[in-house]
């Protein structure tokens, strides 16, 4: 479902990724981890087809980067990040937001909605809580407003590939507690596509997740089953502190050793 081959990204002169080698398959649920500039937004980026790598190859999907147009592959893809906040028409309402990522769109005046478009992102607004919300204007939400409502969008079309950008934050512990619960749900459904979470927190990695990509300043340190890579030796040297990994009752944590 996703593949990148010797993949690198420089930028200014500033190398922000390095001989990334990394597959994810079609039943496999994915945590990214890494340090504060380690590459981990700049890696889901040039998954989601935002970003062109300056040099390895990428594949989405069986297409590969540089030979497939985006804006069709992208319809596929449901990808949650500030980037796309950032992005998005600020004028829209909340229901537009949701509703734009059935086509991964960034504003609503490309496409066409009908009653069911509407309909369907008052559900998943209400979903997410935030149902007295749907006719406010996105700019006027608050933080943890836009987060759920982004999470909102990233069900509106029927994926292939999910990818989640550091989703929980701006939430509250109910808000992250729920996503969680949501996630480890997902990963216990078959029938689900693949799903990529960044996250810099232990405690947000659901159970049912199966595998884990450690980054370190822009390189690949570990990848694998979690069980076997998500270990205090491999944290340790990927926060350049000694941490002790602890998992318990399915949920992981970390602590200073």
């Amino acid at each position: 479902m996703l593949q990148f081959a010797r993949v690198g990204f420089r930028i200014d002169g500033t190398t922000i990724l390095s001989n990334i080698d990394w597959e994810v398959g079609s039943d496999e649920r994915w945590v990214v981890l890494g340090a504060n500039g380690a590459g981990k937004t700049t890696l889901l980026r040039i998954a989601a087809c935002y970003q062109h790598p300056t040099s390895g190859s990428v594949s989405v999907l069986g297409e590969r980067l540089g030979r497939v147009d985006v804006r069709t592959l992208r319809e596929h893809i449901s990808f949650s990040s500030s980037a796309i906040a950032a992005a998005l028409e600020p004028r829209m309402t909340a229901t537009e937001v949701v509703m734009t990522g059935r086509y991964a769109a960034l504003a609503p005046w490309w496409h066409t909605y009908d009653t069911h478009d509407v309909e369907r992102a008052h559900e998943l607004l209400a979903r997410f809580g935030c149902a007295p919300l749907a006719e406010h204007s996105f700019a006027s939400l608050s933080a943890g407003e836009r987060q759920r409502v982004l999470l909102a969008r990233t069900l509106a079309q029927d994926p292939r590939l999910v990818l989640l950008d550091e989703p929980t934050a701006g939430l509250d512990v109910g808000g992250r507690e729920q996503l969680v619960a949501d996630l480890a749900a997902w990963g216990q459904d078959v029938a689900r596509p693949p799903v990529v979470l960044v996250t810099h927190h232990l405690e947000e990695v659901p159970p049912a997740f199966t595998h884990v990509l450690v980054l370190r300043a822009g390189r690949v340190l570990a990848r694998g089953p979690l069980a076997e890579t998500m270990i205090d030796t491999v944290l340790s040297e990927a926060y350049g502190v000694a941490l002790r990994v602890v998992h318990d009752e399915g949920r992981w944590s970390a602590r200073l050793a």
